[in-house]
């Protein structure tokens, strides 16, 4: 199956400019839902309603499939997805979020308030668990305050995040097969 590099460009909305909530990320990714905490100044038992995990996988195939290219993969680089984070960061999406990519499931209620870029050059490491990501992977926590929504996150509803925006496919550039089949068939057509 064919894989395609996915970018972002000048344009003012390409990138991401939400995070979902989902029941399967396209990442294969669940997150870890934090259910229960005991510090000294909380009541006990009170919940943190914390959900952490990756957002994007640099170099991970993503299955797709659509009228115009049909069954493919696409793949985020780490240069990319670092650009995708600083433009989501620098326009203040951190409480864009909705359910099941649904524009009427938007949340107000739900926002990311953690989020690294997996570096171990910079000792930016990935948390414990998550360790076979790589460099340039999106890290991220959301906190959840919405109770109907932490309610279906703790009976497994939603299992992970997929992000949305706006993307460019890179332009292919011919194999060197495909650069030799086609000198072939200009030989032939000059015949």
């Amino acid at each position: 199956m064919k894989t395609y590099e996915l970018i972002i460009d000048s344009k003012e909305d390409s990138g991401v400019d939400y995070i979902a909530l989902v029941d399967r990320p396209a990442i294969e990714s669940d997150w870890q839902a934090f259910k229960e905490t005991k510090l000294q100044f909380k009541v006990k038992d009170e919940e943190k309603r914390i959900v952490s995990g990756y957002f994007m996988i640099a170099d991970k195939p993503i299955y797709r499939n659509n009228e115009q290219l049909g069954e493919h993969n696409v793949i985020f680089r780490a240069d990319v997805i670092k650009d995708i984070v600083f433009k989501f960061m620098a326009n203040g999406f951190n409480s864009n979020t909705n359910l099941m990519h649904e524009a009427e499931l938007k949340l107000s209620d739900v926002f990311v308030f953690e989020s690294l870029l997996i570096d171990r050059d910079r000792g930016v490491n990935p948390p414990q668990g998550y360790e076979d990501a790589p460099d340039g992977s999106w890290w991220g926590s959301m906190r959840v305050d919405n109770d109907k929504v932490w309610n279906l996150i703790k009976e497994g509803q939603f299992k992970g995040f997929s992000v949305e925006g706006f993307f460019s496919y890179v332009k292919d550039e011919p194999t060197e097969d495909e650069q030799k089949l086609a000198k072939i068939i200009e030989l032939f057509k000059s015949l």
